[in-house]
């Protein structure tokens, strides 16, 4: 094969399941993944009242074992992952030297010395670079597990009853982020309890040889309550209702946690040096005296969608741009998460719009999350 062709997509062990259902395909960070099924509308919807299962099994997962494993990844992280007691996870983010975010991520300490790191799948081989280039000197093993994975989410409030139908594990005593090992229909899985839409929700890590039966077994479970499968295009819409970034769109190498108004990621009081300490120590001090733009929530008065990109302006002056943007299922409007000058970013702020296609469409500020479930 020449160099010029094109890398065919991956496909996860789910991809003839998802064809026999008639899912919409498409390629997303090098892999086939379903869009939608149906009506994207109708899935999340389903997410949002009911239940739905989405296969994420383009997540990357590497796993960091080894005496040193702990340390290597407070060195190599800007979270305190010494601190995550053992069946618990942790959000975090990677970054460059310079404070830039590589990825955000989520970490899991499965035994004293073993934790799963799993990476966004576009940057999924950058993650495991630069943790393997970060282990020089540590006890400890970085190794590349994304084809041992399979990976299903069962989303929604309806989500809890349906895998405890197919499980004796103990999911009343599974906190939000944690995971716990366990059988679900008979197969063997990691469990995990943390979710990217706003929902409650299980994260279901099997061996890629058992994908089909789980699926199949959730799908079965999940009749009576109304479950349906769920692409990535209501994925994106979940998650840009609870207010929750997207590497590539509110997450960039351009960007630190400071400037993402996520510093809280990052534990300058940990022990021992970490990878961006002395960038995002400056970057800590320019954010308290000079606020840098805030990512804020804007709902459209009128009908017309912003894109990621668009231009956000007040008094005919540019003071910010649109990260995503897309019609919200649930409050029937056109929503968009965007970073503006800190003096428009007070929700209710005045004389706000979103340039689209040379009109100025007026916006309300409000503050994230658009959508908060009710405990």
């Amino acid at each position: 094969m020449s160099s010029t062709e094109p890398t065919p997509a991956r496909r996860t062990a789910l991809d003839a399941l998802h064809r026999s259902l008639g899912a919409t395909m498409t390629d997303f960070a090098g892999w086939d993944m379903p869009l939608r099924y149906g009506s994207e509308r109708d899935e999340h919807v389903a997410v949002r009242t009911r239940a739905g299962l989405f296969d994420l099994s383009h997540m990357g997962e590497i796993t960091v074992t080894g005496p040193q494993a702990a340390a290597l990844l407070n060195h190599a992280l800007v979270g305190n992952i010494a601190s995550v007691g053992v069946g618990r996870a942790r959000y975090t983010m990677i970054c460059q030297a310079d404070g830039g975010i590589l990825d955000d991520l989520i970490v899991y300490r499965l035994a004293e010395h073993e934790y799963m790191v799993v990476a966004n799948a576009s940057n999924a081989q950058v993650v495991l670079d630069a943790l393997t280039e970060r282990a020089a000197g540590f006890e400890a093993e970085v190794r590349d597990d994304r084809d041992a994975y399979a990976l299903l989410a069962v989303q929604g409030p309806e989500s809890p009853g349906i895998l405890k139908s197919l499980t004796d594990a103990d999911l009343d005593g599974l906190k939000y982020y944690a995971g716990l090992p366990g059988t679900v229909a008979g197969v063997p899985a990691l469990i995990a309890r943390t979710g990217y839409t706003g929902e409650d929700g299980f994260e279901l890590f099997v061996k890629p040889e058992h994908a089909v039966e789980l699926w199949q077994a959730l799908t079965k479970a999940g009749e009576g309550a109304g479950l349906v499968p769920c692409g990535l295009s209501c994925r994106d819409t979940l998650r840009l209702e609870a207010g929750m970034p997207l590497y590539g769109h509110e997450l960039t190498t351009s960007l630190t946690p400071f400037d993402a108004g996520l510093g809280r990621v990052v534990k300058f009081e940990k022990e021992g040096d970490f990878v961006g300490r002395e960038a995002l120590t400056e970057a800590a001090a320019r954010a308290e005296q000079n606020p840098p733009r805030k990512l804020v929530g804007l709902v459209a008065e009128g009908r017309r969608v912003p894109r990621a990109g668009f231009s956000v302006v007040a008094g005919g002056e540019v003071i910010g741009e649109v990260t995503s943007g897309a019609p919200s299922p649930t409050l029937g409007k056109p929503i968009a998460m965007a970073y503006v000058d800190a003096a428009h970013a007070a929700p209710g702020a005045e004389g706000v719009g979103v340039d689209i296609r040379g009109s100025h469409e007026p916006y309300e500020v409000v503050a994230l999350p658009f959508y908060k479930r009710q405990k």
